[in-house]
């Protein structure tokens, strides 16, 4: 394990190569992993079983792959220096009247149709610039410093150019037959209570629609019957919001990880439901492409070493039962685009039939403030 400071010269160093590389930290962790790619060439993946790092669109057309045999895999214990709270910089608020009332039109035509068709909800998602004179590595530290309990990464392509984010959703998590993933939907600020939060009627169906829809499409994909299992609905804190979260988990009866991404993502929380109509809505009617917004990131098949008991009876199968194969991959929320001094910052939410517009954008612009608050000094 490298020294931090040594670390992130060494990713700089990556970076001014124009190499392919990507680093991340997982939630509640305090390790960093890169992959670092040797050479130019662009990788990408169809069938995901290949091992190493993927990175994947909204619409499913292109996942980029930095593989584990072309790359230098590194890794950095690494702690915040200091503790900082979520109101510690003020970030102005700049009032683009003309992108809100294009906002809440969209939000109010999915509404009608909401109630005139097929469609329970459709997520609506906008693009914001917002300039910042930091280099894309101080902003990853300033992410890392902010969001403990996120998903926190920098993605550096020339076939997608750099990315980077704090994630608060998982959507599958997969060692060897069990899998784990979340539903998470309703979004509220943060007002220093995390168990006595309110949530409205449509959030809580909301949240229930995203549920409901994962089940189903896991049962699609055949899960092993009966082995579904759903915690109750719970409040979790991201940043300077809350989410309402379950937790499912389940046994698969194979350990196709193509299959099971393809039933699983775009999730009722960044498309809608019906996915089919859902996702039609978005790409006839959003003003900007989502790119590699709301689509996923992580870890695929990377080999995890197993603790056994290194009794003598257990030492015949220790060479056979030591190594499992372990897949981790992250919804690409709470993201931006950097390039030249400015990041495009990707905001969205769930539109339901008993949405407001004008509450719609509101809390459009509540969480870009997640990632607006990394793009200025820290100190």
């Amino acid at each position: 394990m490298m020294q931090a400071m040594a670390f992130f010269n060494t990713l700089e160093d990556h970076n001014n190569k124009n190499l392919p590389f990507v680093a991340y930290r997982k939630p509640d962790e305090n390790v960093i992993k890169a992959f670092l790619q040797n050479d130019k060439q662009v990788y990408k993946t169809t069938n995901f079983a290949e091992s190493g790092f993927v990175f994947s669109d909204f619409c499913g057309n292109i996942s980029l792959l930095i593989p584990e045999e072309h790359s230098e895999v590194m890794t950095t214990a690494y702690t915040a220096e200091k503790l900082i709270t979520e109101t510690s910089e003020y970030i102005p608020e700049i009032t683009n009247s003309r992108e809100q009332k294009k906002h809440e039109e969209l939000v109010a035509k999915a509404i009608t149709e909401i109630k005139l068709g097929s469609m329970k909800k459709v997520v609506l998602a906008r693009k914001e610039q917002s300039p910042t004179q930091l280099s894309a590595l101080s902003i990853f530290k300033n992410l890392l410093q902010r969001y403990p309990k996120a998903f926190c990464y920098i993605w550096s392509h020339p076939e997608s150019g750099i990315w980077i984010g704090a994630t608060p959703e998982t959507l599958v998590k997969v060692e060897r037959n069990r899998f784990k993933t979340m539903a998470l939907a309703g979004t509220q600020s943060y007002n220093g209570e995390i168990e006595n939060a309110a949530w409205t009627p449509k959030e809580v169906e909301e949240q229930k629609i995203v549920s409901d829809e994962i089940v189903q499409k896991l049962k699609d994909f055949k899960v092993a019957a009966g082995s579904i299992n759903l915690s109750d609905p719970y409040t979790v804190k991201a940043g300077n919001l809350l989410h309402i979260r379950t937790d499912i988990s389940g046994t698969l009866e194979n350990d196709n990880l193509s299959n099971l991404l393809e039933s699983l993502h775009p999730t009722p929380a960044v498309c809608g439901f019906p996915r089919e109509e859902a996702k039609e809505f978005i790409l006839e009617n959003e003003q900007s492409e989502r790119e590699f917004y709301a689509g996923f990131l992580g870890e695929i098949n990377l080999k995890q070493e197993v603790k056994r008991n290194s009794n003598r009876r257990n030492q015949e199968n220790q060479a056979y039962a030591s190594i499992l194969k372990q897949s981790q991959i992250f919804v690409n929320l709470r993201c931006m685009k950097l390039s030249k001094g400015e990041a495009e910052i990707f905001i969205g939410g769930g539109i339901t039939a008993d949405s407001n517009p004008t509450a719609e954008w509101e809390e459009t612009v509540n969480k870009s403030y997640t990632i607006k608050s990394v793009l200025v000094n820290q100190d």
